[in-house]
């Protein structure tokens, strides 16, 4: 895509996600303005400066930022990367509660510079923290919700595409619900091309053992990055660009992203990720997205999985 003409977009957190979406915003023309805020004076001002000494590179894109919030100011659309890690012998349930606190002090501050942006949570775990975003900014959920497994998709797609041997835009799958442990494919719809994945019969095909295979892969893919290198960032800042894009382009793409539902496919009051239109207006979920008895199963078990989370941290 082209740069958005006069479209800002601000990414608050300078740490190695907040860093690599930026960059990736820029060499995509995801905005044709960025600018990056962290309340780490050194560390944003040393990443501002050096994604600036690139920009002759990138065409039209310009990069700014610091550590005062007036930098947020006219974004169109605000990404949240800001967060604890995890530390060794720190629950998940842990660190959402440290999250969700910087939300409660970060979010009103955010939405006093820019009211009328679109907000969207990269940090983890996004479904918890976009119900809390939710209940602290106030805005609908069309305005505010997570990347959801747009990620996990893209996943999903590299090592579908990668076993048939086809290229990566002509696999038409899915992952939905939580991003993380209850997560799960859409296999019913899934296709190769035109072709339902089961029915794919080039090469060896697949078979429903291996499909399983491939979806636990998915799931424990950041694991594995992050043994490796310790976290995962140039994949998600990708994808969070790639989602910019969607909303600053009003290109009404489908895609997996993650906002409180409304009883759609039945859930209700928790966030979770389902196929949704993504455009300048927001996202909204797609309800008439088919689903297996099987898979609405799973779906209802990971908004239950969601909903003793959000209880155990009293959001």
């Amino acid at each position: 895509m082209g740069v958005v003409e006069n479209s800002k977009l601000t990414v608050v957190g300078a740490g190695s996600v907040g860093a690599s979406l930026a960059y990736a915003a820029l060499i995509r023309g995801s905005a044709r303005h960025v600018a990056l805020y962290d309340v780490n004076t050194a560390k944003v001002d040393a990443e501002v400066l050096d994604l600036a000494h690139g920009t002759p590179f990138v065409g039209s894109s310009t990069i700014a930022g610091g550590d005062d919030l007036a930098v947020v100011e006219g974004s169109h659309v605000v990404v949240i990367t800001a967060g604890a890690k995890q530390e060794p012998g720190q629950s998940r349930l842990d660190l959402a509660g440290t999250n969700v606190r910087i939300l409660e002090d970060l979010l009103p501050k955010l939405l006093e510079r820019a009211p009328d942006a679109i907000y969207m949570l990269v940090t983890n775990p996004c479904d918890v923290l976009t119900v809390a975003a939710q209940k602290i900014s106030g805005l609908p959920s069309d305005r505010v919700f997570s990347s959801g497994t747009v990620l996990d998709t893209a996943r999903l797609r590299w090592l579908l595409a990668k076993r048939a041997g086809v290229a990566t835009s002509s696999v038409h799958a899915h992952i939905v619900g939580e991003h993380g442990d209850t997560e799960f494919p859409l296999w019913s719809s899934a296709n190769v091309g035109t072709v339902p994945i089961l029915e794919w019969a080039h090469g060896q095909g697949f078979r429903r053992e291996e499909l399983d295979q491939i979806a636990a892969e998915v799931r424990d893919a950041a694991y594995r990055i992050i043994q490796g290198k310790g976290a995962t960032n140039h994949a998600i800042g990708l994808s969070g660009a790639r989602i910019v894009e969607a909303l600053l382009g009003d290109e009404s793409a489908v895609l997996p992203v993650s906002a409180v539902l409304g009883g759609v496919h039945g859930v209700d009051g928790v966030a979770l990720s389902v196929p949704s239109i993504v455009n300048s207006s927001g996202v909204t979920p797609l309800g008439e997205t088919p689903f297996s008895d099987e898979e609405r199963r799973k779906l209802h078990e990971s908004a239950d999985a969601l909903r003793a989370s959000i209880a155990s941290l009293g959001i």
